[in-house]
């Protein structure tokens, strides 16, 4: 049999890769709408620290439970699963009355997106050349990112216009219907379209051990684990400023507008998706993982150190930096190479699941712990019934993610890198 053709394979990535976009979008949200949140909940910074990382809470739950099943039932079923789900949440988000009700919402959101990067891995070594592996990452890594740019100025102003809750609420219908679609098109592997898979048939069709074997097996195998500390810190940090904390402290600390705001943590959005290809080229063309990981997470840290000391500096000079971090952290997305080639291929999915976990704790403990800083700092400032929090404050919980971004860096530095021919 032949491979399946580019554009076929390109239909199974793009639905894949539609769900992605989806997901980051609403993990973005709070950012974009933390005035909206705090007073329509009455919620403090800890408060909407907590509503943020429900999300986190439960996406971190599902990963490793998502790698051992989709190497079992496929990636189709979990971004079917995902999908129905996610719309369901979006929905409930859109018309809470209290913040629990808003938080179980978001926690349904995140427990359906947690299944949608492991599967499109997972979907993507079936349908494309392993040499196109890391490449593909960083491409859907940009794509999902895309959705979080869309969660940006463009929903800021929406909302503004229509309101939150109409714009959420739609969202949660677009992912209902991207459920119809992926449950009418969608196929794990070429073999069921009648083209060869990518994925060698005596790793596609090996006998599979238990769910708990595979847990047992997988920590035999340190890097995964390892690398899932190292995106705690690179990615979590990242996400704990763009996803919610860095929109505050732009417009409170520099007073400029939300809107404003939320225009830089896009771009360093975008300089993230930008970041995840060309990493993932460059690893590809050096056949290294580690090196380039190291390369970018250096170029991040030195941009959060920055911003920590001085988070008072002009604009003109903090927001390059932070693009370059930003553009530095999108190498986190050669985590998922480097955690793939340290375990067998039977436990990819496995692997897989256990490194984007790391990104999730990162960030479920760093918002609502800097919220719990701000507060403690608060000087009991409101403005339009939002809490206004001075520089000091902003500073100490940039510390915290620092300190945490710093460990990472060492850990990732003494990782082994098994070398590829």
């Amino acid at each position: 049999m032949q491979p399946p053709p580019l554009r076929l394979s390109a239909l199974m990535w793009g639905l894949a890769a539609a769900f992605y976009l989806f997901g980051f979008f609403q993990r973005i949200t709070p950012a974009s709408l933390a005035p909206d949140l705090m007073r329509d909940f009455a919620l403090s910074a800890a408060g909407l620290g907590n509503l943020s990382a429900f999300y986190y809470y439960a996406y971190a739950a599902v990963q490793v439970p998502t790698g051992m099943v989709v190497d079992r039932l496929g990636p189709s079923r979990m971004f079917l699963a995902g999908a129905i789900v996610a719309g369901a949440g979006s929905l409930i988000f859109a018309w809470a009355e209290t913040a629990i009700v808003a938080g179980l919402g978001r926690a349904l959101i995140g427990a359906a997106h947690g299944v949608a990067w492991v599967s499109m891995l997972k979907l993507v070594t079936h349908w494309f050349a392993p040499a196109r592996f890391a490449t593909l990452s960083g491409l859907s890594l940009a794509v999902g990112t895309l959705g979080a740019v869309l969660a940006g100025p463009p929903l800021r102003l929406l909302a503004d216009a229509l309101g939150w809750r109409s714009i959420i609420a739609t969202s949660g219908v677009l992912a209902l219907g991207l459920a119809l679609a992926i449950g009418l098109l969608m196929r794990d592997d070429p073999v069921e379209r009648g083209f060869a898979s990518h994925l060698p048939g005596a790793a596609r069709d090996a006998p599979r051990a238990s769910i708990g074997a595979d847990l047992r097996a997988i920590l035999r195998y340190p890097n995964p684990w390892r690398l899932a500390l190292v995106n705690s810190g690179v990615c979590g940090a990242f996400l704990a400023f763009t996803g919610l904390w860095g929109v505050p402290l732009l417009s409170q600390v520099h007073g400029i507008s939300v809107a404003q705001a939320s225009l830089i943590t896009a771009g360093m959005l975008v300089l993230f998706a930008a970041g995840g290809p060309l990493f993932g080229l460059w690893s590809d063309r050096l056949q290294r993982r580690k090196l380039p990981f190291l390369v970018g997470a250096a170029v991040m840290l030195a941009g959060f150190a920055v911003l920590t000391a001085a988070p008072t500096a002009p604009l003109a000079l903090l927001v390059p930096l932070l693009l370059a971090a930003s553009f530095g952290a999108g190498a986190m997305v050669l985590s998922f190479g480097f955690a793939k080639e340290s375990a067998p291929l039977r436990l990819q999915g496995t692997a897989t699941g256990v490194v984007n976990a790391g990104v999730m704790v990162g960030a479920l403990v760093q918002m609502p712990v800097v919220g719990l800083i701000l507060d403690a700092r608060w000087q009991g400032a409101v403005v339009g019934g939002v809490r206004q929090y001075d520089v000091g404050a902003f500073q100490a919980g940039l510390f915290f993610l620092l300190v945490w971004l710093a460990a990472a860096i060492l850990l990732l530095a003494v990782t082994r890198e098994q070398r590829r021919a």
